[in-house]
């Protein structure tokens, strides 16, 4: 019932924003309706699921979002004092993560997470680890992304350990 409610509100909201009319009662009857129609559609395929409606989880993204943030400001800060450095050393090395967070969602921001990261890309994301290239050597920390691995678990909801 939970993912049917946050379905229905998100795609009113959506239909609200991307049509700009918020005058006329017939608009905004279409416009519920046709939110409900598609929820009831999704319902009856059984499509109607935590990865079909994710919305109630957003919330505990505004709190990783901050700490995502701070560690982004971090490595820009060691990245640009490599390439001020007069003899800027670069090791640049392509390590594999094996511990990543168990739901696709929770392993696509902890992939994305990485990437946003300067210094650090993911090249690769299997469904039992992500390759990453870093441009310094002391970016490929196993425990680094091990921690970072377990905030966006935490921050998509998942309960436990990494895989």
């Amino acid at each position: 019932m939970g993912y049917a409610v946050s379905l229905s509100l998100a795609m009113a909201a959506l239909w609200l924003v991307l049509s700009g009319h918020y005058d006329s009662t017939l608009l905004l009857s279409i416009g519920a309706g046709a939110s409900v129609f598609s929820v009831f559609l999704a319902w009856r395929l059984h499509i109607l699921d935590e990865e079909t409606s994710p919305y109630h989880k957003v919330w505990r993204l505004f709190l990783y979002w901050p700490w995502l943030w701070w560690e982004v400001i971090k490595t820009n800060i060691t990245i640009v004092r490599t390439i001020l450095s007069p003899d800027m050393v670069l090791t640049p090395r392509m390590v594999r993560v094996k511990e990543l967070p168990r739901t696709d969602m929770a392993r696509i921001i902890f992939a994305n997470s990485i990437t946003l990261t300067p210094g650090t890309v993911s090249v690769d994301l299997d469904d039992d680890e992500i390759i990453v290239h870093a441009v310094l050597k002391e970016m490929t920390n196993k425990n680094d992304f091990a921690a970072m691995g377990a905030r966006c678990a935490k921050a998509w909801g998942e309960k436990g350990s990494l895989s």
